[in-house]
This record gives C-alpha cells, sequence and structure tokens, in this order.
C-alpha cells in the first residue's frame, strides 16, 4: 500500500473511531436510557424503538472500526516489535467482538420493552428488561474497555519507541490510558470514578487523527 495513502487511512480509523464511540455514548445513548430507571427507559425504547437500533447499528460499526484500527496500526508498528503489536491487535480485536456482541443485550432489551408496553406493563419485564441492560453494559462497557486499555498500552508504548508521531502524542495516550484502565477495573467490582476521571483521555484519539491526517508520521 503506498506510504501516504496508508499514513491518511490511519489518521481516519482514529478520527472514525472517535466519531462512532462519542456518538453512540453522548448523543445516541441519552436519547432512550433513563439512567437509574428501567420503567422509564423501558417506556422510551418503546415509543421509539429506531433509537435503540440506530444505536446497536454504530456499536456494530464501532466494534469494526476497532478492528480496523488495530489491523492499521500493527500494520504501522509491527517493525518495532512484531510480537508485541500482534498482542496488542488481539486485544482489539477481542475488544470489537466484546462489543458487537453485547448488543445482543440491547436488542434483547428492545424486544423486552415492546412486550412490557403491549403486555400491559408487567413487573416481571422491568426485572428481565434490567438484566439485559445491566448485562450488556458489563460486557460492552466494562470488559470491551478492559480489552481496549490492554491493547492501547502495547499500541502505545511501541508508538512512542518508533517516532513516528512525536513524542508528546505518544505519551499523551500513554499516560492517560492508564486511569481508563483503573476506572474500568473498579467498575468490574461495580465501583464507578466519576467521569472527570477518564476526561484527559477523552480527545486523544481526535487530535491524533487529525495530526496525522495533516502532518503525516515519521519516515513516510
Amino acid at each position: 500500500m503506498n506510504t501516504n495513502r496508508k499514513t491518511r487511512i490511519l489518521g481516519l480509523a482514529f478520527l472514525l473511531q472517535f466519531i462512532t464511540s462519542v456518538s453512540s455514548g453522548s448523543f445516541i445513548r441519552p436519547l432512550w436510557l433513563v439512567a437509574g430507571d428501567i420503567r422509564a427507559t423501558m417506556l422510551k425504547v418503546a415509543e421509539n424503538p429506531a433509537v435503540l437500533r440506530i444505536n446497536i447499528l454504530v456499536d456494530v460499526l464501532t466494534a469494526l472500526g476497532v478492528i480496523f484500527l488495530g489491523a492499521m496500526l500493527f500494520s504501522t508498528l509491527r517493525k518495532q516489535n512484531e510480537k508485541v503489536a500482534l498482542v496488542a491487535l488481539g486485544f482489539y480485536i477481542l475488544e470489537g467482538a466484546l462489543l458487537a456482541g453485547s448488543r445482543i443485550g440491547m436488542f434483547s432489551l428492545l424486544q423486552l420493552s415492546q412486550e412490557y408496553v403491549t403486555a400491559g406493563r408487567p413487573e416481571s419485564l422491568l426485572v428481565f428488561g434490567n438484566i439485559a441492560l445491566k448485562s450488556a453494559d458489563f460486557v460492552g462497557d466494562a470488559l470491551h474497555v478492559l480489552a481496549f486499555c490492554l491493547g492501547a498500552i502495547l499500541f502505545y508504548v511501541l508508538l512512542y519507541q518508533s517516532k513516528v508521531v512525536p513524542n508528546w502524542l505518544s505519551l499523551w495516550g500513554l499516560i492517560t490510558v492508564i486511569p481508563v484502565l483503573a476506572g474500568t477495573l473498579t467498575a468490574i467490582f461495580d465501583v464507578h470514578l466519576p467521569f472527570l476521571f477518564f476526561l484527559p483521555y477523552f480527545p486523544f484519539e481526535l487530535v491524533i487523527g487529525i495530526w496525522i491526517l495533516v502532518k503525516g508520521v515519521e519516515g513516510e
């Protein structure tokens, strides 16, 4: 593949990953989820099922984007240490698989919500709806982010060693992903840290994507 083209694709992969993940979590999810209220959530889902369907579709696109980004990072960094890059790619593939698989729980929530309204709002369906939501969130948030963090740490170490982007950019990703890993580990044990804990990493993929598109990578 032409080096300039490969560089542009890596930058676009970062940007697309940022756009789809932020769109899903920050813009689409609040349209159907009422935090802490499964009854209101299921009513909203039943009233406008298209929103949850769109959320599921965007999450699947995000999962595919994760794997594609991992493949592009592997292609870029394999010369630095192919074995480490391959392990990192494996974590990204696992991340995408976990995210995509977790959407089965979201589809179950959709079906349960529609049945909840049709059947006259029986309390028993609230229990099943809550289980579907929590299961999807556990796999699609906690476990998939854990796989991401492990893969990202390996990739960002290689990124720093390779010097294909400025050191400050590699260190930004490497340092700020550590609190994300810590917060994910605590979330697995149902201890949730405030969003401010994750905020330093939040714009990283946007910035590095734009940087690579504009500046390219060293050695191209």
